[in-house]
């Protein structure tokens, strides 16, 4: 079982996959969205949420895209999800039950869970996710003169 949204895997996967390719310049969303077999659509108020909280910065222009702005060792997956969060919920209102049960027992127990599970996420780095991308050797070798500083 996977406790995490769709917005909030898609955001990790988007900003790892940023943090690996993007070394030597800014990925484009369409590599993004070519790579994660997704319609731009899908990715593009996820990236700009990842922009307005400061974990992305937008470049315009021809060879414009997306680049990490903080630098990869310093960015925590909790830190993704919570952006992911703030993003415009594109899967859908379900109502939410409105009880004593729900208010008193269920929400409590469910908060608590999902401190200690981000907690966790805040143990993750993206340098972490992408060593472990580049051992299993999902992106084959990166360029010799890629830029590792932001």
């Amino acid at each position: 079982m996977i406790l995490l949204s769709r917005r909030s895997l898609l955001g990790i996967a988007a900003v790892v996959d940023i943090a690996i390719h993007g070394r030597v310049a800014p990925v484009p969303a369409k590599a993004l969205s070519e790579r994660h077999h997704l319609p731009p659509r899908h990715l593009e108020t996820m990236l700009q949420a990842l922009v307005r909280t400061g974990i992305l910065r937008g470049v315009r222009g021809p060879r414009g895209g997306y680049e990490l702005a903080i630098e990869r060792r310093k960015l925590k997956a909790g830190d993704i999800v919570r952006a992911a969060m703030t993003a415009i919920d594109d899967e859908g209102e379900t109502p939410e039950p409105s009880s004593t049960l729900v208010d008193l027992v269920i929400n409590p127990a469910v908060k608590q869970a999902s401190h200690a599970f981000l907690e966790h996420l805040d143990s993750i780095t993206v340098e972490d996710l992408c060593q472990q991308s580049e051992k299993a050797g999902l992106f084959g070798s990166l360029p010799d003169d890629a830029n590792f500083t932001i």
